[in-house]
């Protein structure tokens, strides 16, 4: 494990992470960027479901992993071993599996009273529907965010699992999670929270929702002006077969869009003229290649901007002028987001597998006998030589 100074806010937070899937370890992942000191606990061998080799996992940087039994009655203790030294701890398991493993909220919160107890899941700890299975693309359409999105004439458009994993789950549980930790400060009590990406998702919905019940919209697919009803807030293919985004809303950026197109627009204000303009400007994108409508609208404010390919994003102008994007590791990967002035943060241990890291970050979590619990197979460290225990 590399010993790598920890920077950022949150310097001196220590999080327990119960391995999971998905949202849980990007929330892990955040509270790591922004300075935590997070120890993800993980089953021997692992066990979750992988899109990528471990080591190669970007949702797992920034925090060593370790691999304990959780079936064993030691391997529980070592848990709340951890928890008694941590401000927050993170599990996205179903409602009541971490009560049946030894370490819910009532066994955690007895042996650390300030804890903050973060809760991930699709549905939430109850409801109907609280014990079923699910992914993001099930929780976003309950929670009704995926039948507005796409064109009337198409099926709903998943955006991948942004909306609901990440937007409805991870940051949700991180604002929960830092919420109560400011409580606990306060008042020496922790507290359970309970981040469901039902809610998470139905939250970020409060603008079309207020759209909806005033009556500027009527709820359906493709007929919001930000959802595909506006030829001019859409995109278009271009000749060479990529495409540019079309955000002209403002009067004054669309007659800036209109006169770096140098074609005759029919009249936006006439809803009667949509289809027209949609098809004007679908005609006049596909005359040209992606470059020479970059070359043609750079500099303006027209809010007309190319469509880029992730493996082409991590090259673009603005983002390498930012470090949006970094290597390290012999990866290519997201810097930390946001930035701060006085507290900055940045990237330290890279992403590993199950127990590469189990006897090191035990023994900097403060446990007395980690070389036993090693020997008695409760807690398993890889041979980084060999990948094997």
């Amino acid at each position: 494990m590399r010993d790598l100074p920890k920077s950022g806010p949150l310097s001196g937070v220590r999080v327990v992470e119960l391995a999971g899937i998905g949202p849980g370890p990007f929330a892990a992942m955040m509270l790591a960027d922004l300075g935590a000191d997070v120890i993800r606990v993980d089953r021997p061998g692992g066990g979750a479901l992988q899109v990528a080799p471990a080591e190669r996992d970007i949702l797992f940087r920034g925090r060593p992993n370790v691999a304990i039994d959780l079936k064993s009655p030691r391997g529980v203790e070592l848990v709340l071993d951890l928890v008694q030294r941590a401000d927050i701890l993170l599990e996205g398991f179903r409602p009541g599996v971490t009560e049946r493993l030894g370490f819910g909220p009532d066994a955690c919160l007895a042996r650390n009273p300030r804890l903050v107890y973060g809760r991930m899941t699709g549905w939430g700890q109850d409801g109907p529907l609280a014990h079923t299975a699910g992914h993001d693309i099930n929780y976003i359409s309950v929670a009704g965010g995926l039948d507005p999105l796409g064109h009337a004439d198409q099926p709903p458009t998943f955006p991948q699992n942004l909306l609901g994993d990440f937007g409805g789950g991870s940051l949700y549980l991180v604002a929960g999670v830092l919420s109560a930790l400011t409580h606990a400060r306060e008042t020496g009590e922790g507290q359970v929270v309970d981040a469901a990406i039902t809610d998470g998702v139905a939250h970020l919905m409060s603008m079309a929702i207020s759209m909806q019940q005033s009556g500027v919209w009527d709820g359906r697919r493709g007929t919001s002006l930000l959802g595909g009803a506006a030829p001019f807030y859409d995109v278009y293919e271009t000749s060479d077969g990529r495409w540019m985004s079309v955000g002209g809303l403002e009067p004054r950026f669309y007659a800036i869009m209109t006169e770096r197109l140098d074609v005759e627009l029919p009249d936006r204000n006439d809803l009667r003229e949509w289809p027209a303009l949609r098809k004007v400007l679908a005609e006049t994108f596909g005359q040209r290649s992606q470059a020479e409508w970059v070359e043609i609208f750079d500099g303006t404010d027209a809010c007309v901007f190319p469509v880029v390919p992730l493996t082409e994003a991590y090259e673009h102008p603005h983002n390498v002028a930012r470090g949006t994007y970094v290597e390290r590791d012999g990866l290519t990967q997201p810097a930390p987001a946001p930035r701060f002035s006085a507290t900055p943060t940045t990237l330290t241990t890279p992403p590993s597998k199950p127990g590469a890291d189990t006897r090191a970050a035990l023994t900097a979590w403060g446990i007395d006998d980690v070389e036993a619990l090693i020997d008695d197979g409760i807690a398993v460290q890889l041979d980084s030589e060999k990948g094997t225990a």
